[in-house]
């Protein structure tokens, strides 16, 4: 048995590593770096782009002297080869999500765009479908105004706002509620509709359409690459077998 380092009164082996990991629930963590690591291995980067991630790592960790940098290094027991691959693993890692899923993206988004619109909404509930037919006429009469019958009736959270809902993505809300605000126009109160155990009552403030920016495509860039890299995780059907001994 090979040792690997001793922990107090402990010595811990090769052979243990895994059922420790397992022990610790940290296997599936494992599994993930080292698929990463294999689709990273051939993405190379310029001297340039070397010495900007090496820059960037330091001033993430507040490593600002040569010293700094060797106390951190022995603190997780890394040579200096590995401090560089650590260094480096970051900006493999984007440019390798960019080289197979950047050319994806506009198409990616057209196609979740209906669930990353955002809506400000007004909300009101009741679980009492005559409570809730009385107070939207009240509101269609302008006897009050929606914020004033959703302060005083409504049963939920957002009675704490007046109703006022958002700006949430459309994906966040029950479906029915969807529906409803996607096919009404703003400022239009919406009569009481069964959802779940509630009676609501809804009026679209404001439709919001996604927007392909930066952070957009840097979220859609990271969907991509977090369901590739559950479908990799899928195909290992086993991980090694260790022996007890």
């Amino acid at each position: 048995m090979t040792e690997v380092i001793q922990i107090g009164n402990r010595t811990i082996e090769a052979s243990e590593l895994i059922p420790l990991l397992a022990s610790y629930q940290m296997l599936p963590q494992l599994l993930r770096e080292l698929i990463i690591d294999e689709a990273i291995a051939p993405i190379e980067c310029t001297p340039e782009e070397v010495a900007h991630a090496q820059q960037q790592f330091y001033a993430e960790k507040q490593l600002t002297q040569e010293a700094d940098i060797q106390a951190w290094m022995t603190n997780y027991g890394l040579t200096t080869s590995q401090l560089e691959i650590i260094t480096l693993r970051k900006l493999k890692l984007e440019k390798f999500k960019q080289a197979t899923w950047g050319h994806k993206l506009e198409s990616y988004f057209f196609q979740t765009k209906g669930k990353l619109d955002k809506v400000i909404y007004s909300l009101l509930r009741t679980q009492d479908i005559g409570i809730a037919q009385e107070l939207y006429f009240r509101i269609q009469a302008n006897e009050q105004s929606f914020a004033e019958v959703a302060r005083e009736y409504s049963l939920g959270p957002e009675a704490q706002t007046g109703g006022l809902v958002g700006p949430i993505e459309l994906n966040a809300l029950h479906p029915a509620m969807v529906q409803m605000l996607s096919s009404s126009q703003p400022d239009q109160v919406l009569p009481p509709t069964r959802i779940a155990e509630w009676f609501v009552i809804l009026r679209l403030e404001k439709f919001i359409p996604a927007q392909l920016d930066e952070s957009m495509k840097a979220r859609l860039l990271n969907e991509l690459f977090e369901t590739w890299l559950q479908e990799q995780k899928k195909q290992i059907t086993s991980l090694p077998n260790v022996s007890d001994n």
